[in-house]
Order: structure tokens, then sequence, then C-alpha cells
């Protein structure tokens, strides 16, 4: 029989808006006068505008994990909402079809000279209101009787996933509000980085960048020491098994450094991750052509098979945590105290990371910024 289904609409989230609030713009006209020539304020060192660019670019790198975290719930709650609204809209064509099924009894009945109440009964809007009429109850088969039932059955069902599908959507709406409210703060913090440097004059820009080279050149520098010790302790390890190997009169055995099927996990994310270096930065991107910090480190476990959650915190609670001085290629580490940033260990004391806007999927080393902590996922 065909169906009278009606076309059902998808919802859709509503384009974020993408202007600066005035609050926003005030702040950052605030922060372009304390940057330039403000009268009677000095103007900032350039030690401290990259203290607050720095402090500006890590605000941003929250505001995006909140992003990421929104985005990720207001995309659950369409899909489930898409779903309800898919079952509705079956439903009511099944319950269409048994509503034909009655009719057709109910015709029947009036052929065969049935109690005309019965026929109305049998259509009416409160089809309960019939069984409790056992005299009419009487009139019907077996077959007419599991057909109304089937009915109201249907019915009842339909109207739970009606009322289900309404409090979806008032949960998608306010997801939505925060996916907007997310977007407007992460464009807000990078606007105002943004106006801090475009006030720097070229020398000033050149010392900047002096800072940030004599940054990663002390980070280098740490990295280089973790590598050494980490080198000391495999020596260490591979001599102590060596010293209970030949104790035993067994062939000496290389200390291991994880489950086959781990390290083999650990090296098909990292090979992932190394062929995305070069790629831009961009917040709230999951490849394949940029990403955000947590959305490489997402990609490239999930090309090794594994499946991470989508933001920083999410991450840092998948897997065993692990010390600094044990991290192995592969180890996510995480950094700041809001854990707002990530990256994966290579060995040597580097990762590979998606630093910040303006910037490309890079190796770094993991000393560049203050580390929160590590976990391994496989």
């Amino acid at each position: 029989m065909p169906s009278h289904r009606k076309p059902r609409t998808r919802i859709r989230t509503a384009a974020p808006a993408v202007g600066i609030t005035t609050a926003a713009l005030a702040s950052v006209s605030l922060l372009a006068q304390s940057a330039g020539a403000a009268p009677g304020r000095p103007k900032p060192t350039v030690d401290e505008v990259q203290r607050k660019v720095d402090d500006l670019y890590r605000q941003a790198g929250t505001a995006t994990e909140s992003y990421n975290r929104a985005k990720e719930a207001t995309d659950d709650q369409r899909e489930k909402v898409d779903g309800l609204l898919d079952e509705v809209a079956r439903g009511t064509a099944r319950l269409n079809d048994t509503r034909r099924v009655l009719g057709a009894y109910a015709a029947e009945q009036y052929r065969t000279g049935g109690m005309a109440s019965t026929v109305t009964l049998m259509l009416a809007d409160d089809p309960q209101a019939f069984f409790d009429r056992n005299h009419l109850m009487k009139q019907l088969t077996g077959r007419e009787e599991q057909a109304l039932r089937d009915f109201e059955t249907e019915r009842a069902g339909i109207a739970k996933k009606r009322a289900d599908a309404t409090r979806g959507l008032e949960r998608l709406t306010a997801s939505q509000e925060a996916l907007r409210a997310g977007k407007q703060d992460v464009q807000t913090k990078l606007a105002a980085a943004r106006t801090l440097l475009s006030t720097l004059t070229a020398q000033e820009k050149a010392r900047l960048a002096a800072l940030e080279d004599k940054k990663r050149e002390e980070a280098r520098k740490k990295a280089a020491e973790l590598a050494a010790r980490q080198e000391a302790a495999r020596k260490a390890a591979a001599a102590e098994a060596a010293k209970a190997a030949e104790a035993a009169k067994k062939p000496p055995t290389t200390p291991s450094t994880g489950t086959p099927s781990a390290s083999t996990k650990a090296a098909k994310a990292l090979a992932f991750a190394r062929e995305q270096i070069g790629k831009p930065y961009v917040w709230g991107a999951t490849g394949p052509s940029s990403y955000d910090c947590s959305g490489l480190t997402q990609a490239a476990w999930k090309a090794a098979g594994v499946d991470l959650p989508r933001t920083t915190w999410d991450q840092v609670k998948t897997g065993t945590r692990v010390a600094t001085a044990e991290l192995r290629p592969g180890d996510l580490v995480f950094f700041y105290d809001d854990i707002s940033h990530v990256g994966m260990y290579i060995g040597n004391g580097m990762m590979i990371h998606a630093p910040k806007p303006g910037a490309y999927v890079r190796e770094e080393s993991i000393y560049y910024m203050p580390i929160y902590g590590s976990v391994r996922p496989a």
C-alpha cells in the first residue's frame, strides 16, 4: 500500500556568528592602546608583549577545546534528534497502514450489519475507550481486536517518540548556543593577539623572533638532557638483563618497551603524525588538510585503530598515565594547568604537535611549554 509519509526536514545548525561583540572590540581596542603609545601609559616591552601574546594564544587554546566539546555535543545531539524523527516518520507510516486495515474492518462490519458505534469507535481518537465497553468488544473478531490493539500500541509509541524528539530539539538548541559562544570566545582571543602584534615595529618583531628562538633553544637543551637520561636508563636496563642472563646461562634479552601490538599501533600513529608535518593549525579542525592540537592526536591514533575522544580534557583520561622520564614514542604529552594543549612524543625529548594559529604542524621540544602530564593510549 502506498505510504503517506510526509517528507521530513533535517535539523541544521545555524551558522555561528563570526563577528566580534562590542565588548570584545572594546577589549581589543584597550589592548592596542596599551601596546601603543597611549597617553600617560608606557609602552610595554617586547618581553611583556611576548608574555601577553603567549597567554592570549593559550586562552584561545582553552577556548578551542571548549568549542570542540560543544561541537561534539551538538553533533551527537543532532544525530539523536534525526534518529528520533526518523523513528517517528516510520511509526507514522505503520500507524497509517494499521488505520487503513481498521477502516477495512469497519467497512466490512457495516456491510454485515454491525453496530454503527463500533465503526465510529474503531476510528476514534481514543481507541482505549473501545476496550472499556465490554459489550462492544464482543462485536469484534480476534483478528480485528488484535489490529485495534496494535493500533493503540503504535500510537502510544509514536507519542513518546515525538515527546523525546521535542526534548532533544531543546537540548540541541542549547548545544548550538554553546557552540556559537565557544566560537566567539576563540575569535575574540585571537583578534586580541593579532591586534597586539600589529602594534610592534619591525625592530620589535625581530626582537620577538629572537626571544622565540631563545625559548626554543632552551627547550631543545632540556629535550637533549631527557634523551640522555632515557638512553642511560636503557643501557642500564640492558646491562642488568645481560647480567641476569649470564647468571642463568641464558641468552640476554633486550628489555621490553611494550607489547608488540602496542608498539605497532604507536608506530602507525607516529607515521601518520609525521605525514601531517607542514599542514596548518586551524582551530576546531580534525584534518585532513589542517588540524588543531587534539584533532591531530585523535586522527593519528585513529589511523592506528585506536579511537580517542575529541578534546584534550578527555584524551588525558584515556590510557595509562606515564612519567616524563618513561615516555615512549606515541605517548601523548599534555600542557598547562588547564590541559589545553597536547602533542605526540616521538623520542629524544621531542614531539609532533599542531602549535597555534598561524603556525604549522611541526616537531618541537616537549619543554617548549609547561608539561601537565602524559598518557599512553595503547
